[in-house]
């Protein structure tokens, strides 16, 4: 990414997501009032959607950028993890509004007017949506960013929706069948729902502290292991995501005469490693001698015991 990407705050790309949402609302109601498509429609009402996801990222982008305090120690970034949630569930009530118009519109045909306009009017709308959710996704993942990745996600659905809409109307046009708006209509409020489900669950796993990624993990472990010739061991291996950032934390197990300067030592070189290869990472050591059987006694997670 470049340095005028890096140099700029993450409200300022949810703002910008905003606007482009209220834009593209307004283009689409204007394409429907224009057409009478259900589909044109349904894609109108996931533009108004995308306006209320889009001010949900802005917000908790704005309580994640706030600096630790004494009652929130490792940050605030969870919060885009609420924000994923609740765009995901805000993918499934259009989804499902979607569904519920084009139902209504299969038992009720309506034949479709001035399709040339409102269809220009739609990819317009649509040209506007794609150029964002590219940047979004571009920033959201540099970043580490759920909250911009779930908006840029929510947008792509909305370009995929409306390029099959503008089919759906052409085809109207060519073969007069009506009943084929509403059915595409019915297949796309499928189709997001997935999309807000994965979201849903993408945000779920990040409150359960899930480990970071295999990729990451691969790099970490490759860490540790190269300290191995100096006669480091190393278990209790714990990482989690939150947001943008990641917190680890690992036992080292060194020889017992060491004094304590020189494990200090090493521990400050493999922080510092890990720290130039895994960004924005938290890292906690704990030295143990490697003599001591005390020492070996947590190697793994304790599991399956009472919180009393």
């Amino acid at each position: 990414m470049s340095e005028k990407f890096n140099n700029r705050p993450l409200t300022h790309y949810a703002m910008l997501s905003i606007a482009v949402a209220v834009l593209t609302f307004f283009l689409k109601l204007a394409s429907w009032h224009l057409t009478g498509s259900v589909g044109l429609l349904s894609d109108a009402l996931e533009s108004l959607v995308n306006v209320a996801a889009s001010c949900i990222a802005l917000a908790s982008l704005w309580v994640s950028s706030r600096p630790a305090d004494d009652d929130h120690a490792y940050g605030h970034t969870k919060v885009e993890y609420f924000a994923g949630g609740m765009e995901g569930a805000l993918i499934i009530v259009a989804a499902a509004g979607i569904g519920w118009n084009a139902i209504e519109r299969l038992f009720h045909p309506q034949p479709l007017n001035d399709l040339g306009l409102g269809v220009a009017v739609a990819l317009i709308a649509t040209a506007f949506n794609f150029m964002v959710a590219r940047l979004l996704n571009r920033v959201g993942k540099a970043n580490h960013s759920i909250a911009l990745t779930a908006d840029a996600a929510h947008l792509m659905t909305d370009v995929w929706t409306s390029l099959a809409v503008v089919a759906a109307v052409g085809l109207v046009a060519l073969t007069g069948w009506q009943r084929l708006d509403p059915i595409l209509g019915m297949a796309l409020a499928m189709h997001i729902v997935f999309t807000g489900v994965k979201l849903v669950r993408e945000s779920m796993m990040g409150l359960m502290d899930t480990a970071l990624p295999a990729e990451e993990m691969e790099v970490i472990r490759g860490v540790l292991a190269h300290y191995a010739a100096e006669g480091v061991q190393y278990h209790a291996l714990r990482t989690r995501g939150a947001g943008a950032w990641r917190f680890m934390s690992v036992h080292l197990l060194v020889p017992g005469e060491w004094t304590v300067m020189h494990g200090h030592e090493l521990a400050d070189r493999i922080e510092e490693e890990i720290h130039q290869k895994v960004s924005r990472i938290t890292v906690t050591t704990h030295l143990e001698p490697l003599e001591d059987p005390k020492s070996w006694e947590d190697i793994e997670i304790k599991r399956g015991q009472p919180l009393s």
